[in-house]
């Protein structure tokens, strides 16, 4: 099956320090080809692998669940751990719950965590439905392309299969239960008019980790898919300053010990 134009996963081979970065349910490595180019051309060693189900045709994704599109980024994970002195994870929606429940699972083999409008929850009240209502209906309008920016499209799927969903939504409910274990630093950026995720999953995922060095920044003029929109670019920006200060020391033989210790909660909010 062909794949839809940039739906093609990327890697590039640079340092030390190496960063997997996750795209969301339904969309493709396209959406986020911009922030893992950034950092590639930083030096850093990159990952953005390709979900499975995911840039073909929705009727593929009909036929996996949360725990292909976990096990995909596991095995990038061990894959740049192998290479790597360190290892940090990011994410965008969905994509920033994959890089969640990484952290959560694998703790100080992962150095920080960067995500854009992580998702939490459905919040449609017809979700309390799909166990029955994918058996009857098999998809339903999709939800790419939410970009504020003119002229800028994501490449992913027209329909949501709903047999995919209803395993997104149990992903959530894993992921939310295990958030108290994610202690790494954490950078998190959110829209505020953002008509995928609420504000609220963004404040969720803040409220129950249990990290100590939290970073929160706004992106005020994106929507969903930020990392194509307006404040892309402040996001490239944040990931590379965030990472930077906790590899700073490198050379040092501490390096090799893990991540550092945080240096207490930020709730600092800017726009790009």
């Amino acid at each position: 099956m062909p794949l839809l134009p940039g739906a093609e996963p990327f890697r590039h081979d640079g340092g030390e320090i190496g960063v997997l970065v996750c795209h969301g349910f339904t969309g493709s490595p396209q959406s986020v080809r911009p922030w893992a180019d950034h950092l590639a051309a930083r030096g850093l060693t990159v990952s953005l692998p390709l979900l499975p189900g995911h840039g073909t045709r929705w009727q593929d994704l009909a036929v996996t669940g949360w725990q292909d599109w976990y096990a995909e980024v596991d095995r990038e994970l061990a894959r740049l751990s192998r290479a790597c002195v360190r290892v940090f994870v990011c994410g965008l929606s969905m994509g920033g719950a994959l890089a969640l429940r990484l952290a959560a699972q694998h703790g100080a083999a992962i150095s920080g965590v960067a995500v854009v409008n992580p998702a939490n929850r459905i919040h449609d009240p017809l979700a309390v439905a799909l166990p029955v209502l994918r058996h009857l209906v098999p998809s339903v309008k999709g939800i790419v392309s939410d970009i504020a920016k003119p002229g800028a499209r994501e490449s992913g799927y027209e329909r949501m299969p709903l047999h995919a969903v209803h395993s997104m939504r149990r992903f959530y409910r894993v992921v939310d239960a295990e958030l108290p274990q994610v202690t790494q630093p954490l950078l998190v950026m959110h829209s505020p008019r953002d008509h995928v995720v609420p504000p609220a999953d963004s404040e969720r995922v803040l409220s129950q980790v249990s990290s100590r060095d939290v970073t929160e920044r706004l992106l005020e003029r994106s929507y969903h898919v930020a990392t194509l929109d307006h404040d892309a670019e402040f996001i490239f920006e944040e990931t590379d300053t965030f990472i930077t200060r906790l590899t700073a020391g490198m050379g040092e033989d501490t390096a090799r010990t893990g991540p550092g210790k945080g240096s207490g909660k930020e709730g600092a909010a800017a726009s790009g």
